[in-house]
């Protein structure tokens, strides 16, 4: 009888009701999921789980039972009549990732300019809509708008592949406000040039108004994360009729912040505001704790404090208040809102992207409530005790090596050291003989080395003589002492190389190794693409582990090239377009350029504060501090990044060397210097009939691609080095504009 009961079962599994295609993505979407997750827990491929959600396919037993079981499960956590806003897809973040409220700013933008919004000549992945530019039109003139919710023009209709429903009505004005004040009226300067007339008197009601009337905010860009607060930027005008100091002191200035009893804190905390730990400095947070799911939460930028460092926003802080509220806009439509500086901003769109946690619906009383487990693919919402980090994986000063004494300097055998090259060599006397030192440099470097990076998510396990595979991330503690450059696997084929002109690839200083030696999985992984063998000694290894900084990745790639595109340079140039396209970009709209090199730094800070070391505060070596207690606290997953930066390029240099002969001169991080008959990277690169050498370096603007960094002379190079008595002077450091400062030359 009981085989009868479980063919019934199964008949009618084979005829489970399933939800519309789109409703498959949006729970899914809604969990956070990705179709490769999806795939792989329903034993499927990717394509297959795509097509039933795109309504092409439909599943069949035994899949269909389990996809339907899935979706039942997922419908309880989120009922479609709950679904607050449209989730951007966790699969495939859309090349210009803009929000929807981003979109509607660029109609409006579009309507004073007389443009109409684009995605930039950007083509969106599969199962991703193509949201519009919201960056590439200037502001028109500011236009005082007569109420705050009203946007100035008539709206046009939403560009192709615009989420139902439009923008988030909560979020209608945009992600940020510049609050300037003009011949004694306060206004509020929002993208796509809305500028909104502001009641508040005070710092107190400033908040509030923000809160409730301004209509500011982005919503979430993944199903189980949250809206982003809205930010409000402050002018020097603003701040004084706020009765704020239009410039910090010497000592605010060291310090972070104002002085707690100053008298708008003093009025914050009358009014039930409160202020995060870092207190009231140039990105200070204003809150009251949450009611339920509702937040009340406004983040302050305040640009005359130093906000906007200049090495990455460039002239922002200078911008007339519309301008700014442009180039911050843009940053925020494509990466997000700013949070802090770069760094905290790309460290926070980790979070973002892979929130800790996820509602579930309680059995007993049917509220929602967060799930008591991590978020699948994230780090989770607890740190790693300090005293469970593997000792080679931390800086020095850190808990768990508090036991050393007190002058010991670790060596290779104690200490995971991987970093970027810095390395330089004298030239030949060939080389000497041509006229051209020429710079390429990889465009977003240390976002290609992200992609598809295979990372830990959960704490490590030691292991004795464990075999090295190439898949589980980790530390491995293993002596690559006897691999020879001169000799090495180049895809199947073994080739001979000159080993005095190369770096080692297993030491920033290009040195070869001389001992057993702490390396991530990628250095040791490119060790055996060599042709050697590796015999680790021992390893911490992390089983937990997933493509954690994909979609960060993606995201940022997205707004590279999105923005890149509007200045101008479009990804599917040929080489000498690409050079001629790259020449000036710059200056064909300065503002787009800032948010260039936003981006950019964005992605270098966001990975160097997963290893953020102690900011002062009386700080001891031995003591733990702050940046130490939150999840992203992942000095395991930096290195990692830089040891496949790393490799990678080390890669590109040995193919050129084997089919060229060509040698670099000098390598800093992601550029490197050859000599060349000619100043351009064409009169060295080994294109054929416009292709580039496969594996090879390649001409573009895509990440992981080179740009042309900057020429100089031969005769310039060696005169430099002659002049500071440095032989090995790292040219790389000078090559793009030929300044030589702040020389050391080991005396």
């Amino acid at each position: 009888m009981s085989e009868l009961f479980d063919a019934v079962d199964a008949l009618l599994a084979s005829r489970a009701t399933l939800p519309p295609p789109a409703e498959r993505k949006r729970l899914r979407a809604a969990h956070g999921l990705t179709i490769d997750e999806v795939a792989r827990a329903l034993k499927v491929r990717r394509a297959t789980v795509s097509g039933w959600e795109s309504g092409k396919t439909e599943p069949r037993p035994p899949e269909r039972d389990a996809y339907a079981r899935l979706l039942d499960k997922l419908a309880e956590l989120y009922p479609a009549d709950a679904a607050a806003a449209p989730v951007q897809d966790a699969a495939a973040p859309a090349t210009f990732t803009g929000t929807p409220a981003a979109a509607e700013s660029a109609q409006a933008r579009s309507l004073s300019t007389g443009t109409t919004p684009g995605a930039a000549g950007m083509t969106a992945p599969e199962n991703t809509q193509a949201p519009a530019s919201a960056a590439a039109p200037r502001p028109a003139p500011a236009t005082r708008s007569t109420s705050t919710s009203r946007r100035p023009g008539a709206k046009k209709a939403a560009p192709a592949n615009t989420p139902a429903g439009g923008a988030d009505p909560r979020f209608e004005n945009g992600p940020l406000a510049v609050v300037d004040v003009e011949d004694g009226k306060v206004l509020a300067y929002c993208v796509g040039g809305l500028v909104l007339d502001v009641p508040a008197k005070s710092l107190p009601s400033l908040v509030d108004w923000t809160l409730r009337e301004a209509k500011l905010g982005q919503p979430k860009l993944s199903g189980p994360g949250r809206p982003a607060d809205p930010l409000i930027v402050l002018t020097e005008a603003a701040l004084e009729r706020y009765g704020l100091p239009v410039a910090l002191t010497e000592e605010e200035r060291h310090a972070g912040r104002i002085p707690e009893g100053h008298k708008v804190i003093k009025h914050l905390t009358r009014a039930d505001w409160q202020l995060t730990k870092r207190g009231f400095g140039p990105w200070a947070r204003i809150y009251r704790p949450a009611k339920g799911s509702e937040r009340q939460c406004v983040q302050l930028c305040i640009p005359s404090w130093n906000a906007l460092d200049t090495r990455h926003w460039g002239d922002a802080a200078q911008l007339p208040p519309a301008e700014l509220a442009r180039v911050l806009g843009a940053y925020a439509a494509r990466v997000m809102t700013p949070r802090g500086s770069t760094a905290v901003t790309g460290l926070e769109l980790m979070t973002a992207l892979h929130p800790p946690t996820y509602a579930v619906r309680d059995e007993e009383t049917g509220a929602l409530r967060q799930a008591d487990e991590k978020a699948p693919g994230s780090l989770g919402k607890d740190a790693i005790d300090p005293m469970n980090w593997p000792p080679c994986e931390v800086p020095d000063g850190h808990p768990v090596l508090k036991d050393l004494p007190r002058f010991h300097v670790r060596g290779p055998a104690e200490k995971l050291f991987e970093e970027a090259h810095d390395w330089a060599r004298p030239m030949t006397d060939a080389e000497c003989t041509l006229r051209h030192l020429v710079g390429i440099d990889v465009n977003l470097a240390f976002g290609a080395g992200a992609n598809g990076l295979n990372v830990g998510l959960g704490e490590a396990t030691h292991v004795k003589a464990p075999a090295f595979d190439p898949k589980l991330p980790g530390s491995w503690l293993v002596d690559l002492s006897h691999i020879d450059l001169s000799r090495v696997k180049v895809g199947k084929e073994w080739v001979e190389l000159d080993a005095s002109l190369l770096p080692s690839p297993f030491t920033p200083k290009g040195e070869r190794p001389e001992g057993p030696a702490w390396y991530a999985t990628p250095t040791v992984a490119y060790a055996a693409e060599l042709g050697y063998e590796v015999h680790p000694i021992e390893a911490y290894v992390r089983h937990d582990n997933g493509r954690y900084l994909d979609g960060w990745y993606q995201r940022l790639r997205d707004a590279y090239l999105a923005t890149m595109a509007d200045l101008g340079v479009d990804a599917d140039c040929r080489p000498d377009d690409f050079l001629a396209a790259m020449n000036g970009y710059q200056d064909r709209d300065p503002e787009l350029a800032i948010v260039v090199s936003a981006v950019k730094a964005t992605v270098k800070g966001g990975l160097g504060k997963l290893r953020e070391r102690p900011r002062g505060e009386g700080w001891k070596p031995g003591l733990p501090w702050r940046a130490l207690s939150r999840p992203t606290w992942r000095p395991d997953i930096r290195a990692a990044v830089i040891s496949r930066t790393r490799t990678n390029l080390h890669r590109k240099i040995v193919k050129h060397a084997a089919f060229t002969g060509q040698y670099p001169v000098a390598i800093l991080s992601d550029c490197v210097v050859y000599a060349s008959a000619g100043p351009s990277p064409l009169d060295f690169l080994p294109y054929r009939g416009g292709k580039p050498l496969p594996g090879g370096f390649k001409l573009g603007v895509n990440p992981g691609l080179v740009k042309h960094e900057g020429t100089q002379t031969v005769l310039w190079g060696e005169e430099v080095r002659e002049r500071f008595n440095a032989p090995e002077l790292n040219l790389a450091r000078y090559i793009k504009d030929g300044t030589v400062t702040n020389v050391d030359n080991g005396e």
